[in-house]
């Protein structure tokens, strides 16, 4: 089960990603979660870095395309102005979406890599599919919903436990 829970890679923001390297490696989609591992659960836009990001994403080669559990006037607000496609209700870590996305991109699981701040959502969603998952550290804990928080002290829970079987070493993020 533990398994199911650990991300391949650990990185502290998207920024920190090696996309070239993972480019190299044959992957060539990028899904990712919105709210904290784009930008805080609050901000309604990308802020420039961000944005300065998105175009290296694409000059890499990768598609990109934003899976969110949130609700579609959130993520259209954010995603329509940069064209960028998303799945919206995502019910993360429910496979569909997974699915949608890498269907929309047209690439397998093999090539797909994800990226999130939960890994009771965005890294269990996407080990059960065996894509490359990636966890970033989020954004801003304060703006959370309820569901969010609940999740994040089940982490804790986890990362605890993994931490008492020398799974997961401080060190390697």
């Amino acid at each position: 089960m533990f398994e199911m829970l650990m991300p391949k890679l650990r990185a502290n923001t998207v920024f920190d990603i090696d996309l070239e390297d993972l480019y190299a490696k044959g992957y060539r989609g990028i899904i990712t979660d919105l709210d904290n591992t784009l930008v805080g659960a609050k901000a309604p836009l990308a802020h420039p870095e961000l944005i300065a990001w998105f175009e290296l994403v694409k000059k890499t080669g990768f598609q990109l395309i934003i899976v969110s559990n949130n609700h579609l006037a959130r993520v259209s607000a954010f995603a329509t102005p940069l064209d960028i496609q998303f799945v919206h209700e995502a019910r993360k870590p429910s496979l569909k979406p997974f699915q949608s996305a890498m269907k929309m991109m047209g690439l397998s699981n093999t090539e797909t890599i994800m990226v999130g701040d939960q890994m009771l959502t965005d890294v269990f969603g996407g080990n059960r599919l065996g894509l490359f998952t990636v966890l970033v550290r989020p954004i801003s804990v304060q703006d959370e919903g309820w569901t969010t928080r609940i999740n994040r002290r089940v982490e804790r829970i986890v990362l605890r436990r993994l931490r008492k079987k020398g799974l997961w070493l401080e060190e390697e993020q």
